[in-house]
């Protein structure tokens, strides 16, 4: 395909912080980037270089974008796919609107994974009260997702007993839903895949993650698994991609089974959380990466040359305790001070409970290291769960 010169423009739908980390990637190969973004101030215009303030599906906003970007993609799977359509028809895109639908619905996605042979958890579809009410017992305990729109823990409640699952159909205001069944889980991992228009693809190494309340909280590269499952992951996220004809980044999240089972979790068509250690651990990040592919410029080296432990920032950062009545700054001198903490705060200008507002990420000589300075972060900023970081 035809290279995107540096000095081009290249256009972003979606200004959230993934959209503010490729913008800097993006910039530092010398691209001028346009975000079309529905929020007056959000994380990534204040680094764009030109701002749409256009609703996703606003013909107008789209045209303006098309009218000077050689090229565009998404910040998030949650983009109408129309709008990626719209603007296909003048400029390069990718990821392309079929693979971001797919990923879009948790109903499709399961269907697609299924069906092209990858093994996922045992989950039957909800679209009726009828449905939620004849559920199998054998697929509980587990949980139910909203079919849309779902993440960080959104969409989804628990259920212990088939008798939960109509009550929680009900709670989900009757949209279509899937009911997964809980596994035998060791851990969960992810892996990050970049993929140009020859085919060619990389994989960054796999992370391990672990979440609080359903949003991520750490992922730890390399991920403490043996070097056979960690190939097996790789190989998994590389096909999962073949199979999509997939066109940028893309990560693809994983349970493994105490008893070593691989079982695919979820995909999201973009640079993902779990692949922000990329930016300060590895010779490419997943950010320089989708500009790379976006562009038509080769494909960079994924080699981890650090070991490392990223720390998602929640807004219950900057409050003193549950009871606290308003925010507070926290005191970053002292994560500074650990000199392999690397702070990186998305520009959000209200911090909310639960809100995603900044990651550090803990570099170390070995992982070991790494752990330990992310268990000091944690413990300097009062996020819970360093005892549970065990080296």
């Amino acid at each position: 395909m035809r290279t995107i010169p540096p000095g081009s423009w290249l256009g972003l739908l979606g200004g959230g912080q993934l959209g503010r980390m490729f913008c800097m990637a993006a910039q530092s190969l010398g691209y001028r980037v346009a975000v079309l973004d529905p929020a007056a101030d959000g994380p990534a215009a204040s680094v764009a270089d030109r701002h749409i303030h256009s609703d996703y599906l606003d013909a107008a906003g789209l045209g303006r974008l098309a009218a000077i970007a050689s090229a565009a993609t998404t910040e998030f799977e949650n983009v109408p796919a129309a709008a990626l359509e719209f603007l296909s028809a003048s400029a390069r895109v990718t990821p392309a609107a079929a693979s971001v639908a797919i990923a879009q619905d948790r109903i499709s996605e399961k269907t697609f994974l299924s069906g092209h042979g990858f093994a996922v958890a045992p989950y039957v579809v909800l679209r009726s009260a009828d449905d939620a009410a004849r559920v199998d017992a054998a697929l509980v305990p587990g949980i139910v997702k909203s079919a849309r729109l779902g993440y960080d823990g959104k969409g989804q409640i628990r259920v212990a007993s088939a008798a939960e699952v109509a009550a929680a159909y009900a709670r989900m205001g009757g949209v279509p839903c899937v009911l997964e069944r809980f596994v035998d889980l060791a851990c969960e991992v992810s892996v990050i895949v970049a993929r140009d228009d020859s085919g060619a693809s990389v994989t960054w190494p796999v992370a391990e993650n672990r979440h609080r309340d359903g949003i991520l909280d750490v992922s730890i590269a390399p991920a403490r698994v043996d070097a056979a499952l960690a190939d097996r992951a790789r190989k998994v996220a590389t096909d999962v991609a073949r199979a999509l004809d997939y066109r940028g980044v893309v990560c693809v999240e994983m349970f493994v089974t105490r008893g070593g089972q691989l079982l695919v979790n979820e995909m999201a068509p973009r640079p993902h959380n779990s692949g922000h250690y990329t930016i300060d651990a590895c010779a490419t990040s997943q950010f320089e990466q989708q500009a790379r592919v976006l562009a038509g410029l080769p494909l960079g080296d994924t080699m981890q040359h650090t070991p490392a432990v990223m720390v998602n920032l929640l807004g219950d950062v900057w409050f003193d305790g549950p009871r606290a009545a308003g925010p507070r700054d926290p005191d970053w001198a002292r994560v500074l001070a650990h000199p392999l903490a690397k702070l990186h705060l998305y520009g959000k200008h209200e911090a909310r409970r639960g809100r995603k507002m900044g990651h550090v990420t803990c570099l170390g000589a070995t992982l070991a290291d790494a752990i330990a300075t992310a268990r000091a972060v944690k413990r300097d900023l009062g996020i819970p769960g360093a005892d549970e970081l065990a080296a």
